[in-house]
């Protein structure tokens, strides 16, 4: 298989295991390229691409963009907090008001679950989801299976626990699909609150001591408690959450094995990993962000391709 089968990243659950293999073959190559002197190809010369986010976002937007710059795209930039949607603009409205100018793909952040779905229902361009309520972030999800098997060889038959607030986490929904296609053992950990109903519907254990979790697994993939979806509070205190979900040295050092431990940012330091343990040898967070562009590029690359002319 040298394409992808579908004309849009909307979310891991629509692709096959074939997609996953091809984007990570194709990150290789580009892995190579932003690691050399010169860390640009002509490759989308005539691509132009619109990241349109209507949520907050720092690292993915970087990322996507510095991607999109080493692949020599037009790039255009919108952020929904001084934009027209302020002024009651419908999504479909500010989406075809930008294809109007003739753009080509656009990656999307938005706070509903299914917006970029229904976008590609919509529109002619092709959809990236950047991440779409609590429900996808595909690209976070192929990155950190792709830091997975650069750090272990291979996804398949590893062991990976899910740590901290699942309920809240597009994160950990796509990390559980991308896993799970590709023959990984997935377990999620956390306060009862914060771990969803539906979760062991997907074929995931829910363990609820953190030492027992990280004495099984290979690889722990540390969440953040995302505070700005807590409406309520879903644990009494964080002092008592770090004391029973949070990761340091000590603990990582009294286990039987060494294990990878992952992050997909931004990290509360000294709640779910410690300064010492984000900055350590167990650590692939900053593997992570750079592999993070070498996954984008690769998923843009290969969307591009299917554009008709």
């Amino acid at each position: 298989m040298s394409e992808l089968s579908v004309h849009h990243l909307l979310g891991i659950k629509y692709l096959k295991e074939q997609d996953i293999q091809l984007i990570f073959e194709t990150a290789d190559h580009f892995k190579e390229v932003i690691n050399r002197p010169i860390k640009k190809v002509p490759s989308l010369r005539d691509i132009t691409i619109a990241n349109i986010f209507f949520e907050n976002s720092t690292r993915t937007k970087l990322s996507f963009e510095l991607a999109q710059k080493r692949l020599s795209a037009d790039v255009i930039s919108f952020s929904a907090a001084q934009s027209s949607v302020k002024k009651g603009e419908t999504l479909i409205d500010t989406v075809n008001n930008i294809l109007a100018m003739k753009v080509d793909m656009v990656v999307m952040r938005h706070a509903h679950p299914g917006a970029a779905y229904f976008l590609s229902q919509q529109v002619k361009a092709s959809i990236i989801n950047a991440g779409d309520g609590a429900h996808e972030h595909p690209t976070q999800a192929l990155l950190d299976s792709y830091s997975i098997r650069e750090r272990l060889g291979d996804v398949a038959g590893k062991k990976v626990v899910i740590v901290g607030d699942i309920l809240h986490s597009r994160v950990a929904l796509s990390n559980i699909f991308a896993l799970q296609m590709q023959g990984a053992e997935v377990r999620v950990c956390g306060p009862k609150t914060l771990i969803p109903k539906y979760i062991e519907s997907l074929g995931v254990k829910v363990e609820s001591n953190l030492r027992q979790a990280l004495e099984w697994c290979d690889v722990a993939n540390m969440l953040r408690i995302q505070n700005e979806r807590l409406d309520v509070s879903y644990f009494p205190s964080t002092r008592e959450y770090v004391q029973q979900y949070g990761v340091n040295q000590a603990l990582l050092n009294s286990l039987s094995k060494e294990i990878v431990i992952m992050h997909p940012g931004p990290i509360n330091r000294g709640v779910e990993i410690t300064s010492e343990v984000a900055d350590g040898p167990h650590s692939v967070i900053l593997d992570q962000v750079e592999n993070g562009v070498a996954i984008r590029m690769a998923v843009i690359y290969l969307l591009a391709s299917k554009l008709k002319p």
